[in-house]
């Protein structure tokens, strides 16, 4: 097994594979450390990188250009490797069963470009098992080599929350595992040398990789929870942000709130669970129950958009409603698994004309097969009956009531679903108000 002292004197260099949201913030701040390598499969990706640009905006252009860590579209450059990190995305297929796909064939690739004497790191998502069940056997059958002999595995489950800047990676407690205690030994130094926040060291494999998928468990039922407050309240006239910053007072009190749940974690990895729980013989009920509830929530809001410009208009074809904000979550331009074009895609099939605008992410053909028209300014659809504030971005939080008025030519409706406005300062410009 490659040494600490190895990786600390550039000996040996530790090779990063994804350069996405979460394996290039990581491979930046390795560099710090070590010599780092960054392999990417999409060229265009390390083409921009090696410019120093990232598209996902989680490294600062300055930061980037700064790093001494080499991109790479050869998988060949791994073979230097004393340590791998391997953070690919692990989605879900059509019918919601983990689609695998991507860590195989990313296990393959790694395994063909295999040094003795390596230890690879698997940060993605999977559900218990997966990393020696599955990895593992791709790795001996490509490299020719054998595990815990030749080669060694850990998993280090990945916190990454795109577009926060407060809860960065060496500001999270990272948690580490190993096949063996010297493989966790290793892996707990490396990541203790750049991550001052600190480690929790699991027992085994399979403890981390359950791990990660609880905390996105625990926040998808728990928002479930706020959107069925939010439902039932709604039917019974009460306004949910004033009944939950209430009910907040309370010490012990859990303080989420209800929206529209996207991105690449907490839709994802609930199905990567259940699936492991149906395998073993069990059905699960309420983490299935809350997905269901979560996943509804656009065809929700597209219906409440629907009844409140009714209330206003008297009727509702041949309405036209801008959405502002595209992206699953604010200050980020990723759309992965987004409940936006959902959102859109409801409101066409009730005869209304969509427009969207969203400043940071690239639409591409998230909105294909609609009649959606995708514009570059919000003032390019107006006049308008009704605007869906759908992401709280910082650009849309200094917008005004008066702005807000001014894209309509009669009384317009406002749909927060992020609570971002005041239903008062609403009222006193005209505009019809609802929020989730």
């Amino acid at each position: 097994m490659v040494g600490f002292e190895d990786l600390t004197e550039g000996k040996a260099k530790i090779g990063v594979v994804g350069l996405g949201y979460v394996g290039l913030p990581l491979a930046v701040l390795l560099s710090e450390r070590f010599r780092v390598v960054g392999f990417d499969k999409n060229k265009s990706r390390v083409a921009e990188l090696r410019r120093g640009f990232d598209r996902t905006r989680e490294v600062p252009e300055g930061r980037l250009s700064a790093s001494a860590m080499e991109f790479s579209d050869d998988p060949a450059c791994l073979r230097e490797a004393g340590v791998i990190i391997v953070a690919i995305p692990t989605p879900v297929d059509a019918d919601k069963c983990p689609d695998l796909e991507p860590l195989c064939v990313t296990s393959t690739t790694v395994g063909q470009n295999l040094s003795p004497g390596t230890v690879i790191v698997y940060e993605s998502t999977v559900y218990p098992g997966a990393t020696e069940e599955v990895c593992v056997p791709i790795l001996e059958a490509e490299s020719g080599l054998k595990w815990k002999k030749d080669f060694w595995v850990a998993y280090s489950p990945e916190r990454v929350n795109p577009g926060d800047k407060t809860h960065t990676i060496d500001r999270v407690v990272k948690i580490v595992s190993g096949d063996t205690p010297a493989t966790a030994d290793l892996i707990a130094q490396v990541y203790g040398a750049v991550i001052p926040a600190g480690l929790h060291r699991a027992p085994d494999i399979k403890t981390a990789e359950a791990a990660k998928i609880v905390e996105n468990v625990q926040r998808d039922i728990n928002i479930a929870l706020m959107n069925e407050l939010a439902i039932i309240f709604g039917r019974l006239g009460l306004d949910t942000g004033a009944v939950l910053a209430a009910a907040g007072t309370k010490w012990n009190f859990l303080k989420f709130e209800p929206g529209l749940v996207g991105g690449h974690c907490i839709p994802v990895d609930p199905y990567y669970l259940t699936h492991k729980a149906q395998e073993s013989g069990y059905e699960p009920e309420v983490i299935l129950a809350g997905r269901r509830l979560n996943d509804s929530m656009g065809k929700y809001v597209a219906e409440q958009t629907v009844e409140q410009i009714r209330r206003v208009r008297g009727a509702a074809d041949g309405a036209k409603v801008l959405v502002l904000g595209l992206a699953f979550k604010e200050n980020v331009p990723d759309l992965r698994s987004s409940q936006v074009p959902d959102l859109c895609r409801e409101l066409e099939k009730q005869g209304i004309s969509v427009y969207a605008y969203d400043p940071l992410a690239e639409v591409g053909d998230c909105l294909a097969g609609t009649g959606v028209c995708v514009v570059d300014a919000p003032e390019t659809a107006a006049p308008v009956d009704a605007i869906i504030v759908a992401v709280r971005h910082s650009a849309f939080l200094d917008l005004g009531m008066e702005y807000f008025r001014s894209l309509s030519s009669d009384r317009p409706v406002l749909i927060d679903v992020k609570g971002c406005y005041s239903a008062e300062e609403a009222e006193e410009q005209g505009i019809a108000y609802w929020r989730l």
